[in-house]
């Protein structure tokens, strides 16, 4: 499968030693219905990976609570040997329970029971980057990472994981972290109305650290998502399309991950980031936030 060669918005940035596209692909959405189980279409979720890949991805997003397993054998099945390009990102911090709760895991054990589960399911030697997973489904929570954290250094040493970052972290566990080790990504929560991280995308800019947003269209109350709205119809786009163009305009250590299970959309999205938004439509934009 083959996806008609296109130009990738947002152009790149470094992920430790690895150049990657700053538009890359979130693999959450190729599992079952809440993220259990496996796709309805085993050979549409192929599809699209490897179309990501053909259309100039390098960095890919999963975790092995996504099916649990399926996703990263997905991915193995759709793209092994993997492109040395490609980075592949996945999580760990936290696990799926009968209901298709995620609970969270922490513990050293836990964590290096975690990262053997991503290698073998990835078929790899090595994991490209992972991300220490904090906090709940709530969002962020206050509290140590430093024992969790440094099990993923001491495996890092190990040489089973180049990268390390951290995902669903607040600021001071952001600082707590690189006083321990150094990240090469921040994965959190944000978006056009939920922006409590801005002073810290601009941060770390200037450090050579990616953020990378997820939900970029989540939280958005009616009133909120009317204003956005506006703006797609003046445009002639989504709401989607604004969303994602916005987030890589607004700084160039923002990488994108946006999900999806069909190939047609895919193609929407790497369209719709490409958008040019005018200061008018950015002064407009960030007023949903104020």
């Amino acid at each position: 499968m083959s996806t008609p060669t296109l130009t990738l918005p947002g152009g790149t940035w470094s992920l430790g030693d690895t150049t990657v596209s700053r538009f890359g692909y979130g693999a959450m959405q190729l599992a079952g219905p809440w993220v259990v189980g496996p796709p309805k279409d085993h050979d549409a979720a192929l599809a699209v990976l490897r179309d990501a890949v053909a259309s100039g991805i390098t960095h890919i997003d999963t975790a092995e609570t996504y099916g649990p397993r399926v996703v990263n054998e997905l991915i193995r099945e759709a793209l092994h040997p993997y492109a040395e390009s490609l980075i592949i990102a996945t999580k760990a911090g936290g696990r799926r329970d009968a209901q298709g709760g995620w609970p969270s895991a922490r513990k050293p054990d836990e964590l290096r029971a975690q990262i053997d589960d991503n290698l073998e399911t990835l078929a790899v030697d090595s994991l490209d980057l992972v991300h220490l997973r904090l906090g709940d489904a709530n969002g962020p929570v206050p509290e140590d990472l430093t024992e969790a954290f440094e099990t993923l250094v001491d495996l890092q040493r190990q040489g089973v994981i180049r990268h390390l970052g951290v995902s669903n972290a607040t600021v001071d566990q952001v600082a707590q972290a690189q006083s321990i080790a150094p990240i090469v990504s921040v994965q959190n929560m944000y978006n056009l109305a939920n922006r409590l991280d801005d002073n810290l995308i601009d941060r770390l800019a200037t450090e050579g650290i990616a953020y990378i947003p997820f939900f970029p269209l989540g939280g958005f109350s009616p009133l909120q998502s009317t204003a956005l709205s506006a703006v797609a119809t003046r445009l002639g786009s989504s709401p989607m399309s604004i969303a994602l163009a916005w987030l890589l305009q607004r700084s160039p250590n923002i990488l994108l991950i946006p999900g999806t299970a069909s190939r047609q959309h895919l193609r929407e999205n790497i369209a719709g980031a490409a958008l040019e938004l005018s200061d008018e439509d950015l002064r407009e934009l960030e007023a949903i936030d104020a």
